[in-house]
This record gives C-alpha cells, sequence and structure tokens, in this order.
C-alpha cells in the first residue's frame, strides 16, 4: 500500500506527510536499525497516531520507499553542458557529493534493510536522469551507451563505495574528480559500443 492518492497536496495531509517523513529521516540519521523502525515509534516521534501512518502507508517498509522516494527524487539537476562526457561527469559528481552526506548514507541503508521497494526508490530517479542525459544525446545527433551500462559503470560504483567504503575520502564524496573522469572515460571508451 502506498500513499494515499486522493490526498490535497496542502493542509493537514501534507503536515502530516512532512512530520512523519521528518520522523523516519531522524530516527534513521540518530542510528536507529532498520528493523526497530516500528510504525508506533515513527508515530510517536512524529506526534500522530498510529493508526493515521497504517492507513496512509501500511507497513514500514512502505513508509521508508515513500521517504526515500521524496528524498531522492529532485534532488540531484541533470546538467547540460553541451556535451555527453562533460554532462555525465558533472552528473555523477553532483550525485556523488549529495552521497557524502551521513543522513543519505544512512536513509540509502535503511531503504536497503526494508526491502526491494524501498531500496529501488534510491535509484529510480538516478536512472531517469541518466536516461534524459542520454536523450538529450542522443536529439544533439550524438552516440550513446545503453542506460544499464551508465548504471553499472558509474552509479554503481559511486553507490558502492558510498555505502562500503569508509568516509572521508574527499569533499567530492564517494567519487573524487579524478574517479568520475576516470569512470566516465572507460564508459565512453573506444572499446565501448555505442547505440547511435
Amino acid at each position: 500500500m502506498s500513499e494515499a492518492s486522493g490526498s490535497r497536496p496542502g493542509g493537514r495531509s501534507a503536515r502530516v506527510r512532512a512530520s512523519v517523513h521528518r520522523a523516519v529521516e531522524d530516527l534513521v540519521a540518530e542510528g536507529v536499525r532498520t528493523e526497530d523502525l516500528t510504525i508506533p515509534v515513527i508515530a510517536a516521534r512524529a506526534g500522530v497516531h498510529a493508526t493515521t501512518v497504517y492507513r496512509r502507508w501500511g507497513s514500514v517498509a512502505e513508509l521508508i520507499a515513500s521517504v526515500a522516494e521524496h528524498r531522492f527524487t529532485g534532488d540531484v539537476v541533470v546538467p547540460d553542458t553541451g556535451g555527453l562526457g562533460a554532462d555525465l561527469e558533472r552528473w555523477a559528481t553532483d550525485v556523488a557529493r549529495d552521497l557524502a552526506d551521513p543522513d543519505t548514507i544512512a536513509l540509502m541503508r535503511a531503504s536497503i534493510g526494508a526491502g526491494e521497494t524501498a531500496s529501488c526508490a534510491c535509484t529510480a530517479d538516478r536512472r531517469t536522469q541518466i536516461a534524459a542525459i542520454l536523450e538529450r544525446e542522443t536529439a544533439r545527433g550524438g552516440a550513446v551507451p545503453e542506460l544499464d551500462a551508465v548504471v553499472d559503470g558509474l552509479l554503481a560504483p559511486i553507490y558502492y563505495t558510498a555505502l562500503f567504503e569508509p568516509a572521508g575520502r574527499d569533499d567530492d564524496g564517494p567519487a573524487p574528480g579524478s574517479r568520475v573522469r576516470a569512470l566516465v572515460g572507460k564508459l565512453l571508451g573506444k572499446d565501448q559500443a555505442l547505440r547511435p
């Protein structure tokens, strides 16, 4: 179950959503393990009745998916530098900087712990952004790699580093500028098959 589709964008419904989302983000940032996040705990932190949370989201997994989707949608702007390589470098650098935030990583880890729906919410908008970059380059007449090749060759290494390697590597986050350039160079190298 997901958030009710007929709810108004403002008013009490929006305040409840914001309060519950903030409660989840705060609890996760404080280090509460995913298995210890319960709807009564979240509702108490948000200052709402647990029944309200159950009715709106149905489960902790659905709630975490909602929080992750909201957090990872529109947070990184799709650049338009005039070339595919530069677009991908700027985009990947912005993603890496976003992932340098410990609260963002905590939410990603909680999403992974909450199951497939929640973990996919951490990547759905990123895939949409990559697709937009590739579509723009195709419209310019350039050759582009497949979407999955960009996800595997650029996004996956950045996410892996952010999630599994120690923090504090660089101000650019889990993929410093030189690493981003190397990943993009490998992705767009002459040995890669590009589609026209």
